[in-house]
């Protein structure tokens, strides 16, 4: 029998998120600080007759195997691609750990993930950039979820900038379980033309320096999420309040929030308090990926 393949979809966290202009196109130019928790969707993939995609987990209910799916397509797109290089057909089980629609990547991560995993099953070896340019055509976080370590984020998310140095950081990840809508919360920006992020430190080494820099950042997609979904706010604050939290902020367009931790022990301690106070959200804590 065939060894599956497998690979983690891990969480994806805008730690800062400016939107610097308005393309003619309609989309947005962007600058974002993007890192990667340790929590994860999990997918594996076996040679099959057809291709097949099987959902289980905590959130498969929120999602179908239908054809719309981005693993389906990442597959197609990649067979259509590189010919003959894959097994006609790929049955791929997606354990999907991670809240739908959440702004922390879920979709764009699993995607990644199938890509990665076609590259481990092809015949030929597949060029890295060839496949980053396949992955800006499944979505705008498809590139960085492919690397799925500490970069930063230009143009609509295709330009990619990995750091060689990461502080070693937690993470406390909070969704309050309500959906999201990206356009409306892109709809609701005053502004579309921010300031870009201001230069990162280098070497950036110590969790007090990134936070440091992280003052001086914004997302300016949290105030029109936090108009639309109030709670976004209401868990904003409450994180910041817990012992140790560096800062606390909403990651892409919501509406999770995370709360960023110097150590291990502080963050679990606040991802517990969290649970206590709201046990109708989804909380996890976890290491950040270093380089």
């Amino acid at each position: 029998m065939t060894e599956p393949v497998v690979q983690a979809a891990p969480a994806k966290i805008n730690l800062a998120l400016h939107v610097t202009r308005r393309r003619e196109d309609g989309y947005h130019d962007l600058e974002s600080l993007i890192v990667f928790a340790d929590v994860a969707d999990e997918l594996e993939a076996v040679p099959a007759e057809a291709d097949r995609l099987d959902i289980s987990g905590p959130f498969a209910s929120a999602l179908s195997g239908g054809g719309v799916n981005l693993v389906l397509r990442a597959i197609g797109d990649f067979r259509q691609r590189w010919p003959g290089t894959v097994p006609d057909g790929i049955a791929v089980h997606l354990v999907k750990n991670l809240p739908v629609a959440a702004g922390i990547g879920g979709g764009s991560a699993d995607a990644a993930a199938a890509l990665r995993i076609l590259a481990d099953m092809s015949s030929a070896p597949i060029p890295v950039s060839e496949l980053a340019d396949l992955a800006a055509t499944l979505g705008a976080d498809v590139p960085a979820c492919l690397i799925s370590r500490p970069l930063v984020a230009r143009g609509v998310g295709e330009i990619l900038s990995p750091l060689p140095q990461f502080p070693d950081c937690h993470v406390v990840l909070v969704n309050p379980l309500v959906p999201v809508s990206t356009p409306d919360v892109f709809r609701r920006l005053r502004a579309h033309d921010n300031y870009p992020l201001p230069a990162l430190p280098e070497p950036m080494t110590r969790p007090a320096q990134l936070g440091l820099w992280l003052a001086e950042t914004r997302n300016d997609l949290q105030p029109p999420a936090v108009k639309l979904v109030p709670v976004i706010g209401e868990i904003v604050d409450d994180l910041a309040q817990t012992q140790g939290c560096i800062l606390s902020r909403m990651s892409g367009s919501g509406a999770t929030v995370f709360g960023l931790f110097g150590s291990e022990g502080q963050a679990y301690q606040a991802a517990q308090l969290m649970r206590e106070r709201n046990p109708d959200h989804w909380v996890a804590a976890a290491p950040l990926l270093t380089p």
